[in-house]
């Protein structure tokens, strides 16, 4: 994120549930945690920001750019079709994990989440798979009530998105842009893939969008 720090005031806030965020309760969802973000601007005082979101974070910026219009700048998502996406969610439920042998993905959700989630990955994975399943649950009308300006990203090979639920997305919000990055996957942001790409995207973006 150096590149966006250069010219922008960043932030990093975990979500409720998990990395270091420490809640009581395990029961959260898309449109909770948008609830989170804008609480999280009323404590430093933000009044509008541009909210960059992938994955679960992008339907938190959808959620936050039509429950909250006048706080968002504009939105970046990274691999989400703005629709509920329940194919496969089944290979997230902890039993299925566990069942399967899936260690490695199991001790990465102990090692990112496990103060958060106090050691109990069963229940994380558990209200991931629900979120998976479930959201987000925004109408066609309520995306097509965004006005910010909106850019969308996805990588050919997005088995969330990819470029033909995401130019449907993208034709719902008005004046938006669309961006599929070739040969990547979920993440094309990540070292892997072409960080370098999505970057400079995002900056060529933001630089044409004023607060």
């Amino acid at each position: 994120m150096l590149d966006f720090q250069k010219s922008y005031t960043c932030y990093y806030p975990d979500f409720r549930g998990h990395g270091r965020t420490r809640c009581e309760s395990m029961d959260w969802n898309s449109p909770r945690l948008a609830e989170d973000i804008i609480n999280f601007m009323d404590m430093l005082h933000i009044p509008k920001a541009h909210l960059f979101g992938y994955s679960l974070g992008a339907n938190v910026a959808l959620y936050c750019a039509v429950e909250h219009p006048e706080r968002v700048a504009s939105i970046i998502t990274i691999g989400t079709s703005g629709f509920a996406e329940p194919a496969g969610v089944e290979e997230f439920e902890p039993e299925w994990l566990a069942r399967h042998g899936q260690q490695e993905l199991i001790e990465q959700m102990l090692e990112r989440h496990e103060e958060a989630h106090l050691g109990n990955w069963q229940e994380f994975m558990r209200q991931s798979a629900n979120e998976w399943r479930y959201y987000p649950q925004l109408t066609v009308e309520q995306l097509s009530g965004i006005r910010c300006p909106s850019l969308f990203i996805t990588g050919e090979h997005d088995p969330f998105a990819g470029e033909e639920k995401i130019r449907k997305l993208s034709s719902l919000v008005q004046g938006s842009q669309y961006l599929v990055i070739s040969d990547c996957s979920h993440r094309p942001h990540t070292v892997r893939e072409k960080p370098v790409l999505v970057n400079d995207s995002i900056l060529q973006f933001l630089s044409r969008t004023s607060i």
